[in-house]
């Protein structure tokens, strides 16, 4: 018979942490209810009332949602009839010449004509499949940051730049077609040196042997488990906490400071900060509906940050979880690399902004 516990040894014998922090939070909780009962009530409005337009708004009722849905299908209907096996045949001579596995900008082609939750979901296993190291996984990630999110929003952004008269080409070569193969070679000279050469004999088959009716309706139900299970409890997770900044009164502080550094960085900041929080493709819409009350030299420097792996419910919710479930990378090293490629792409629309804005304005 095992012998009881003695006087002291149990594991419960000494105060955790957090039964500190708990405990503390029982005794605010009775404080609160008996004398500020309509406090918590109006905590859980406040913090609905933030994540109801993003959440049933924009992805529930929105094209937004069916956007993820319909470019899942598009993306796995590309890799199906091949793409992704062309793509590879068109990049193997550049990276090898950096001595990189061409795989790594399979995410980025696939984020422009796709989606940025499609892009991880079919270019996680492409990675694996293609033995990228860890390091190479963690510049696809951060490389993708630097493509447009959805092709709507690429669209709406040329739609944008055609109101303001500006020659959309250059931009487009500069902000968009160049990082794709700059930033993979300056992140593997610097953060993540763990890269090999790979012949093309190396590599395997990308493109699958599903049927193409089985292909259809998978993509469709993948799609549909994407917005549901991953993308939505991501954006609500954000959500939920500027929701909780804005009942604390702390919101306005951040949300004029990013007005600052935006304006700053010659980033019109109203969609900006659209851009940053809740959905480029939106950005960009707004960016033609309000030209005549934009200054012209701030939207390219929009236009760049737009067109990116934004908003920051992508960054910190939607890639961590889908980059752990589809390739080797943790969240956690998902995340850093998101972030990475994040302040790229700002330092990007900054320098685009300051010079490109005055030969194209």
């Amino acid at each position: 018979m095992r012998a009881p516990f003695l006087k002291g040894s149990s594991p419960r014998s000494s105060w955790h942490l957090f039964e500190l922090i708990g405990l503390v939070l029982v005794f605010l909780s009775l404080l609160i209810l008996l004398f500020a009962p309509q406090s918590l009530s109006s905590f859980f409005n406040t913090v609905i009332a933030e994540v109801k337009p993003v959440v049933v708004d924009i992805f529930l009722t929105s094209e937004v949602g069916m956007a993820i849905i319909i470019s899942v299908i598009f993306g796995r209907l590309l890799e199906r009839l091949g793409f992704t096996d062309g793509l590879i045949r068109v990049f193997v001579p550049i990276m090898k010449w950096f001595k990189i596995n061409p795989s790594v900008i399979v995410p980025s082609v696939y984020n422009i004509l796709g989606d940025i939750n499609a892009a991880g979901k079919i270019s996680g296993p492409i990675l694996v499949k293609a033995n990228a190291t860890k390091a190479e996984q963690k510049i696809a990630v951060a490389t993708m940051i630097q493509s447009p999110q959805s092709f709507a929003t690429l669209v709406l952004g040329l739609i944008a730049l055609s109101v303001f008269g500006i020659n959309a080409f250059p931009l487009i070569l500069f902000s968009i077609f160049i990082p794709i193969i700059i930033v993979p070679f300056i992140l593997s000279r610097t953060i993540y040196r763990d890269t090999r050469k790979v012949d093309l004999n190396e590599l395997p088959r990308f493109t699958p042997q599903t049927r193409f009716m089985n292909t259809i309706f998978g993509s469709a139900r993948e799609g549909v488990e994407l917005l549901f299970l991953i993308i939505i409890p991501a954006v609500a997770a954000v959500f939920f906490f500027i929701g909780a900044l804005k009942f604390f009164g702390l919101w306005s502080g951040i949300e004029g400071v990013l007005t600052s550094f935006l304006t700053v960085l010659s980033i019109e900041p109203s969609t900006g900060i659209i851009s940053i929080l809740a959905a480029p493709t939106l950005a960009v819409a707004q960016l033609a509906d309000v030209a005549a009350t934009i200054d012209p030299r701030l939207i390219v420097g929009s236009f760049v940050l737009a067109n990116s792996g934004l908003p920051l419910s992508v960054i910190f919710g939607q890639i961590p979880v889908t980059w752990a479930e589809s390739s080797d990378l943790s969240e956690r090293e998902a995340l850093v690399a998101a972030v990475i490629g994040m302040l790229i792409r700002i330092f990007t629309a900054c320098i685009l902004a300051y010079f490109l804005t005055p030969f194209l304005v």
